[in-house]
């Protein structure tokens, strides 16, 4: 979220909270990206916060009920208030149970593999109308060939990531396969761990594709331990979220923190994994 923002993001927030019965008195920002999560105190609620125009906040809160219904791992709407969005000073607001961090330690590949087949196989029951996977391709490649909108993007590094998504997007296409409703980005910084065990969050991002395309976002470990899955596909899927995380580095509106040197360093790493692959070739 924009700097200037902030401020105005936290007030909307507290003052949320305080007029349904929440004492609200501080905000500790927790995350800060296109929208900001804060801890209130001391009624210990976490808020989401969003700008009006760039949310999906009814859609995350209507899934995250139906799925918390059918026993999913995900984490918990706030029980003290209504379940529903806040409009307030150019801002959407949702309110979510805080779950205090346990103490630090490795989640293991088996569990956090054991969480998210629990989640796919209630998502699975879900008759839920979500974007097909290949429009965050067509997204990407849209970045990559609008030189306004990377202007810092090499030639080279242009070329390489268009046909990275081009192929990749091609291969996939034409592998069949079953599909259905995924979190979408279930990596490390959207799994929670809890006393009530490993819980996924942000799920606005949810879509429609291969299992496999949400695994290629969790450590290489946990798809060793998911049941049936394929790993070429797999593979094809940890290259393409590569290629597609790295376009957004390079967007001159990316607000992610060291969004550039990311940029960088990720393209080595899909430089390095194509070359491993032999279907690869003769990509640039």
């Amino acid at each position: 979220m924009q700097a200037s923002e902030v401020r105005r993001a936290v007030a909307a927030a507290m003052s949320t909270a305080s007029a349904l019965g929440l004492t609200a008195d501080d905000a500790v920002v927790l995350h800060d990206s296109n929208k900001l999560t804060l801890r209130l105190l001391p009624c210990d609620v976490l808020a989401r916060v969003a700008p009006v125009a760039d949310q999906v906040a009814q859609f995350e809160v209507e899934l995250a009920q139906r799925l918390a219904d059918a026993g999913c791992p995900v984490a918990a709407l706030e029980p003290r208030v209504e379940p529903r969005v806040h409009e307030r000073d150019g801002f959407v607001i949702t309110l979510w149970t805080y779950y205090e961090p346990v103490t630090p330690r490795a989640v293991s590949p088996a569990d956090y593999a054991h969480a998210l087949e629990r989640l796919h196989a209630g998502m699975r029951g879900l008759d839920v109308p979500t974007p097909h996977f290949t429009e965050r391709i067509e997204q990407a490649r849209r970045l990559v060939t609008n030189r306004d909108r990377t202007p810092a993007l090499a030639d080279a590094d242009r070329e390489l990531l268009g046909g990275t998504l081009r192929n990749l997007r091609r291969v996939l296409g034409e592998r069949g396969g079953a599909e259905q409703l995924l979190h979408g980005e279930p990596h490390p910084g959207n799994v929670l761990t809890t006393r009530n065990g490993l819980l996924f969050i942000d799920l606005e991002t949810c879509c429609r594709g291969p299992v496999e395309f949400d695994l290629a976002h969790a450590p290489e470990e946990v798809g060793e331990h998911y049941p049936g899955v394929d790993q070429d596909v797999l593979r094809q899927c940890r290259i393409l979220v590569l290629a597609v995380i790295t376009t957004w580095r390079w967007d001159r509106d990316d607000q992610f923190p060291n969004g550039r040197r990311l940029g960088t360093e990720w393209l080595g790493q899909m430089r390095a994994a194509l070359e491993r692959e032999s279907w690869s070739q003769p990509w640039p």
